[in-house]
């Protein structure tokens, strides 16, 4: 069903979501076995959700410090004119180094950026050569990340 641009989804179709964010590579039968279902049934819902953009794209996280990736992650803070805060934002996410782009309206229009980089001087040459120089730019703050707690694909909240 469709209301206003959006597709309801019924709570058999937020069971499916659910497993494939745990295991994208599910079967469509332990999937079924799961929720006690056709595997016919979770291949059309899952083919369903899939045409209508729900499900957007199937990937795998990859850990680089095991595969032994010489790489550093940083939390850029871009501080923009207002009026260039969306081509700026644009911009950056069109970067092959920087996999999140997020837009924050708080006390200031700010874009927040995840840079991944070999190193600390690929990271500098980064700010200054590509994010810097972007008209509308007012200042930059890099947080370099030294520790990881826990990263993975966010879980949605069904209903609040």
């Amino acid at each position: 069903m469709k209301t206003k641009g959006f597709i309801i989804l019924d709570d058999v179709d937020w069971r499916i979501l659910e497993i494939l964010q745990d295991n994208g590579k599910e079967t469509y039968t332990e999937i079924g076995r799961q929720l006690h279902l056709a595997h016919s049934t979770i291949y059309d819902r899952i083919k369903r959700m899939e045409s209508k953009g729900i499900i957007k794209k199937y990937t795998a996280m990859i850990d680089l410090e095991k595969c032994g990736v010489k790489h550093l992650v940083a939390i850029l803070t871009v501080y923009t004119d207002p009026k260039k805060s969306e081509k700026i934002a644009e911009h950056l996410s069109k970067h092959k180094h920087v996999p999140e782009v997020f837009f924050s309206l708080s006390e200031e229009l700010l874009i927040i950026a995840k840079v991944i980089a070999e190193d600390r001087e690929k990271l500098h040459s980064f700010i200054a050569k590509f994010v810097a120089p972007i008209p509308g730019v007012l200042r930059v703050r890099t947080a370099i990340i030294t520790k990881k707690y826990k990263e993975e694909n966010s879980h949605f909240i069904k209903r609040i």
